[in-house]
């Protein structure tokens, strides 16, 4: 019964990933590597990140039941060196946008997944009791993987040179937010003693919310570089 939760867990966490590998343009351009480089760049950012907490900004005892604004504040800060990596796989990959976008969004989540989230379904997942903590884990990597390709668009919009003045400070608004949500999400978890669900549902909102617009920044931005080639060809044969 235990080996059947985990499994059941390790599958509704990893499925959603070879889904998106096998139906789209990873699959197509056989972008296994690239999806390994960037979970490299991942695990290097990380490390990074974990260097200038432990150095520059230590770790306090806070009593019981209140919160340390100011490291959280600073652990929120901290969190834009993602987007810096993600920054870099982009520049770096060769292709299309949509092939940029997936490599860098399907490769950090995946290095994220067997980092942070494989080893507790392997051990917790296949105890004795069964809890829903695990399902919870499962579900919140599919939400990490919409969360993080949704990053990898909004930063390679950022990176286009026709994109519209009026649309940047959306685009970075959101990036400060995406970066931030985690940070959110737990000093919520903190002040109001929410439940675990909830968390996951205010996460899943989000989510949600943000990569509906940046879908439609992003569309919009694809039909522009469309009229614009159209334009382009008719200009050349005349």
């Amino acid at each position: 019964m235990t080996l059947f939760h985990f499994g059941n867990c390790l599958a509704f966490a990893y499925f959603p990933y070879l889904i998106l590998y096998k139906n789209s343009k990873l699959s197509e351009y056989s972008s296994f590597w690239p999806c390994v480089k960037a979970g490299g760049i991942y695990m290097i950012t990380q490390l990074c990140k974990m260097i200038i907490l432990a150095t520059f900004f230590p770790t306090y005892e806070v009593p019981v039941g209140r919160i340390d604004l100011h490291g959280e504040l600073m652990k929120g800060a901290v969190e834009l060196f993602d987007l810096v990596g993600l920054y870099i796989i982009i520049s770096q990959q060769i292709g299309r946008g949509e092939l940029k976008i997936l490599v860098a969004g399907m490769g950090w989540a995946m290095a994220e997944l067997i980092s942070m989230r494989l080893l507790p379904l392997w051990v917790g997942a296949r105890g004795i009791e069964f809890s829903w903590k695990y399902l919870q884990l499962s579900f919140d990597a599919n939400i990490s993987l919409v969360h993080h390709v949704i990053i990898a668009m909004l930063i390679w919009m950022w990176t286009r040179n026709n994109l519209e003045k009026s649309v940047l400070p959306i685009i970075v608004s959101l990036l400060l937010l995406c970066s931030s949500k985690q940070t959110l999400l737990e000093l919520v978890g903190t002040m109001f003693h929410v439940s675990s669900f909830v968390i996951l549902g205010i996460n899943f909102g989000m989510t949600l919310i943000f990569g509906l617009i940046s879908t439609h920044l992003y569309i919009k931005l694809c039909l522009q570089d469309n009229a614009w080639s159209k334009t382009c060809e008719s200009e050349c044969l005349e």
